[in-house]
């Protein structure tokens, strides 16, 4: 996933019902599937993140040395300021990069 090219919006905004639920129909169904997809981003921005954090990662028992690493608080202030995976699910919604199948329960 391409975090640093998204055009996802950090803030609020208004979305026009229209286009979220013309590709599914139903609106409710359109929110399900971006619900779900937002689940799958922030997954995988909390197991990219956990991975880049434990590189930093000391073993050590003793609390003697506490030191800034600067490389590691640049790497948490690049997640705090990525959009919400909402947003970007949201994004990936409106531009057709999400795919889905109906499945009959019957």
């Amino acid at each position: 996933m391409d975090l640093k090219n998204t055009k996802a919006a950090n803030n609020t905004i208004t979305y026009n019902k229209a286009e979220i639920e013309a590709p599914a129909g139903n609106i409710y169904r359109a929110i399900n599937i971006i619900s779900k997809r937002a689940t799958q981003i922030g997954v995988e921005i909390k197991k990219e993140l956990v991975g880049k954090l434990d590189e930093f990662a000391t073993y050590n028992d003793s609390l003697e040395e506490v030191f800034e690493n600067k490389e590691q608080i640049e790497v948490s202030k690049f997640y705090e300021r990525l959009p919400k995976p909402q947003a970007l699910a949201i994004e990936e919604w409106l531009q057709g990069k999400i795919t889905y199948t109906e499945v009959d329960n019957k």
